[in-house]
């Protein structure tokens, strides 16, 4: 089948776009995932989503396409929820600390698998920083372990939704690739605990994906912890605590404003910007030779306390 009916809807411009339903969205979606589409049919449906921008409607049935294809890891047999960090901006201006964040679970009994890829040449990615801490990529899925970090390269997860984001390399523009990563759940409950949830941890950079993520994971039932990311990691900035909104099964159960006030310019990190800078932070903090940033100490207690919650 081909897409052209889709692009027909969607790409008539910001005022005469149509926004396709939850199940068009899916089908769409996976025709795109099984390589059912040109590469120019996938040129124009990235464009015509740029311009439009997804709904959360689209998003959710995006979503359930990829849902359905990917391939999944497994909880451990634990009483707390395996935790799902999508990484996918790096560094730029400041040390990415999203291994930070995830090796800081671990330590809390968490089994934690950070998944990601680099999708901008110019920043630093989760993925080097671990290698630099002696944590590899994975080869292929397992079952997660209570107190372990696992990284898992987006083209394990799924090659197809990997070459949706190897567009951007051509085009030089994010497309609904990037936002799905942000919200994919690649994590399968343990087989004695099939009710628990995986946690998601995710992060948006502009006010409006507060509004359009939270109304997908609303939609999609989901277990997250939403945040004004640093820099598009989901992870404190630390500096100043962001804006926080906490959702079980889908439901908003509660919602922290940022701090107030422009941003501190403490100096936590004054090293040349590059993996084996970041590791090397990150190592001290973890060895207790320098101080946790206070931002993060406080997001790991949110996230203990919001998987706690039944």
């Amino acid at each position: 089948m081909s897409i052209q009916p889709f692009i027909r809807e969607i790409g008539r411009g910001k005022d005469g776009a149509k926004a396709l339903n939850r199940e068009q969205a899916s089908e769409l979606m996976g025709l795109i995932l099984d390589g059912q589409v040109s590469d120019l049919q996938l040129g124009a449906f990235c464009l015509a989503m740029r311009i439009k921008g997804e709904t959360e409607q689209e998003m959710s049935g995006f979503l359930d396409a990829a849902q359905a294809r990917i391939t999944y890891f497994t909880a451990p047999d634990s009483a707390l929820p395996a935790v799902v960090i999508p990484s996918y901006n790096g560094a730029r201006r400041l040390p990415v600390l999203t291994p930070l964040l995830g090796l800081l679970l671990a330590r809390q009994g968490f089994a934690v698998l950070i998944h990601g890829s680099t999708t901008e040449s110019k920043r630093v990615p989760s993925q080097d920083v671990l290698q630099e801490l002696g944590i590899f990529k994975a080869n292929s899925a397992c079952v997660l372990k209570p107190g372990e970090l696992v990284f898992a390269p987006t083209n394990l997860i799924s090659p197809a939704l990997q070459k949706l984001l190897d567009v951007r390399r051509t085009i030089g523009l994010r497309n609904s690739g990037h936002s799905m990563v942000k919200l994919l759940q690649p994590v399968l409950p343990s087989h004695h605990h099939p009710d628990s949830k995986p946690f998601l941890i995710t992060s948006y950079t502009h006010p409006e994906y507060a509004i359009s993520m939270r109304k997908t994971l609303e939609l999609t039932h989901g277990n997250a912890l939403l945040l004004r990311g640093c820099e598009g990691e989901a992870v404190a900035d630390a500096r100043r605590a962001p804006a926080y909104t906490v959702i079980k099964d889908g439901i908003v159960l509660n919602e922290i404003e940022a701090e107030k006030g422009s941003i501190l310019a403490k100096e936590f990190f004054n090293a040349e910007l590059n993996a084996k800078s970041i590791a090397n932070y990150t190592q001290k903090i973890l060895d207790g030779l320098f101080p946790t940033p206070q931002t993060i100490l406080d997001q790991v207690k949110l996230i203990q306390t919001a998987c706690a919650r039944k």
